[in-house]
């Protein structure tokens, strides 16, 4: 993925889409990072959030930190500070995420609602059983939010609007709940910094440590019509091999799974480098989830690019030639080198970078940087069958034990399979 800081002009006049998500670091008393505060941004330049916050926007930032730009550029192993709104408390969304790294900051009832504040309370329960911390603004301290405070972690202080006197009765309210961490938002210049340490807060946030830096990042949108079929075949809980195939269809879809799965966000202990294994691991329930979520941030106009479609056959291709000379699940692997073989051109990032966002078992690291190893050598066919470079054809097909007549096979099958897919 395309990070930076800055914006590109250059890239955002060229029509490709982009996504961009802003991080602003939090910091513990010895102003170590623990944690970054992720907020929505409607451009590389923009300094605010958009306007309307909405089930859909809070459901895109997720879905985008976690396989749009992946987990790893945007909090590394660090907490993840999230807005959320109070009806949103029981969405779904929340299922795509590993909770124990997720702070959900929860906004004040509108007009301090009594029956909205009553009924976020049972949501809050539910979310900090599955492993969810919660955070609040100093409001949750006030008489109307008492059932909150025992369910936070965070009590958020807007030092800046703090009226005189005030804090040594918040520190007060806040004594018999140890568990409760003050954290001190908009902390500006040195002076504010050592009188909130010296009163004792436990964490900081605010232009003195950092101003937020926007991530941006280019998006890779699947087939739309890939992704209605995957739900539908999920939902009818279809067999694992014919998820799978339809998985192979699309670059684009399989490296955002890859990535998913694999991000510290999603919380796995094992790397997942096949299909197969990531569907296994996900399971029906949350494959859905994360498909749903995958059609709502995909265009309906999207559709499979040349590019995609390429790489489509030259794993579709590897995978026949390899399918009576390698084990099955590295004639897995060899599609998988083929699909993958391109995310440099596709994601307009030099290939080191994109094989960054994503686990991959090392004899395809090797293959797609520097064309070496088993899957490298069916890699460098298939690539001079592309330009009929019948020299270099000759040269790896005895390599690998191939002859022209079963290259020629291998390469109309895989032409045969994309077009049957309607690519």
């Amino acid at each position: 993925m395309q990070d930076r800081a800055t914006p590109d002009a250059t890239a955002e006049a060229s029509g490709d889409a982009y996504i961009y998500i802003a991080r602003q670091p939090i910091v513990d008393r010895q102003q170590r990072i623990v944690g970054y505060e992720l907020l929505s941004r409607a451009s590389a330049t923009a300094t605010a959030a958009p306007s309307e916050h909405t089930t859909a926007s809070d459901t895109a930032l997720l879905f985008n930190a976690l396989s749009n730009i992946s987990s790893e550029n945007l909090f590394g192993d660090k907490l993840a500070f999230i807005n959320v709104r109070l009806e949103d408390l029981a969405g779904e969304h929340f299922d795509i995420v590993y909770p124990e790294r997720i702070v959900l900051q929860l906004p004040r009832a509108v007009g301090d609602d009594p029956v909205q504040i009553d009924a976020a309370v049972t949501a809050m329960q539910a979310l900090r059983e599955r492993g969810f911390r919660l955070s609040a603004g100093a409001f949750a301290a006030a008489g109307l939010y008492a059932a909150w405070l025992p369910l936070i972690s965070y009590l958020e202080v807007d030092v800046k609007a703090l009226p005189a006197g005030v804090l040594p009765a918040l520190m007060r309210k806040l004594s018999p709940l140890p568990n409760v961490k003050l954290l001190a938002v908009k902390v500006e210049t040195m002076e504010a910094f050592r009188e909130l340490f010296d009163a004792g807060f436990h964490l900081f946030q605010g232009y003195y440590f950092a101003h937020p830096q926007t991530i941006t990042a280019k998006t890779f949108n699947p087939a739309f019509s890939t992704v209605l079929q995957l739900i539908d075949l999920v939902n009818k809980q279809a067999e694992i091999p014919h998820i799978e195939a339809v998985l192979k269809r699309d670059p684009a879809l399989s490296f955002k799974l890859l990535r998913y799965i694999n991000s510290s966000g999603f919380g796995l202990m094992t790397e997942v480098t096949s299909f197969r294994h990531a569907v296994m691991i996900l399971g029906y329930k949350k494959l859905f989830r994360w498909l749903v979520l995958l059609m709502a941030t995909t265009p309906t106009n999207s559709a499979a690019s040349a590019l995609a479609r390429t790489a489509i056959i030259r794993g579709r291709m590897m995978e026949l030639l390899g399918h009576d000379l390698l084990a099955p699940e590295d004639a897995d692997n060899a599609f998988v080198t083929g699909v993958f073989s391109l995310l440099d051109v596709m994601l307009g990032v030099p290939l080191t970078k994109a094989l960054e966002e994503i686990t991959l078992a090392e004899p395809i690291v090797l293959a797609l940087t520097q064309r070496v190893g088993p899957f490298g050598f069916y890699l460098q066919l298939v690539e001079a069958c592309e330009s009929d470079d019948w020299s270099h054809i000759d040269e790896q097909a005895a390599l690998l034990g191939l002859d022209r007549r079963n290259i020629a096979t291998a390469h109309l099958e895989a032409l045969a399979w994309a077009e049957s897919l309607g690519l």
